[in-house]
């Protein structure tokens, strides 16, 4: 299913509320796991405008990079390390406001300011990943934006 994404709204709020049921959309009669990740990827890079948008997936005891929208991005985290594997580890969503200031935080872009990494669970609530989205400005995530990648991340059909 081809569709354009179009944003409507002027908050970051508005443009969740309009993206969300297009992307619920876009997953609705699709059993591949791995088209809807990568759809949900461009819908959120494109429909708000992040820097990098990706999952990775857990695979033999370390994140391996998984569909994502933006630059090269790293290919392998071990549990722990870095916002995506202490994600993993803590089993938690984690927002960093400044990277620069996350003891540990992996690099894969000095130009990523700030990062939101959720964790993501199959149709048992096992953790099987964690999705990750990064922007160039400092601050960008909040709790709206946990909220809204929750219901999103809650759609995958397993």
């Amino acid at each position: 299913m081809a569709e354009d994404i179009e944003i409507t709204g002027i908050t970051k709020e508005e443009k969740y509320r309009s993206l969300v049921p297009q992307i619920k959309g876009l997953l609705e009669g699709e059993p591949d796991t791995i088209a809807n990740m990568a759809n949900i990827c461009a819908a959120l890079k494109y429909g708000l405008d992040f820097f990098w948008v990706g999952f990775y997936l857990i695979k033999n005891e370390q994140l391996v990079l998984g569909p994502f929208q933006g630059p090269v991005a790293c290919t392998r985290i071990h549990k722990g390390k870095g916002v995506c594997g202490a994600s993993w580890q803590k089993n938690e969503v984690i927002i960093v406001e400044d990277v620069n200031q996350f003891p540990g935080h992996i690099a894969c872009s000095s130009l990523s300011k700030s990062e939101i990494v959720l964790p993501v669970y199959n149709s048992k609530k096992e953790i099987i990943g964690v999705f990750d989205v990064d922007s160039e400005n400092l601050a960008a995530f909040d709790k709206t934006d946990e909220v809204y990648l929750k219901q999103i991340l809650e759609a995958l059909p397993f």
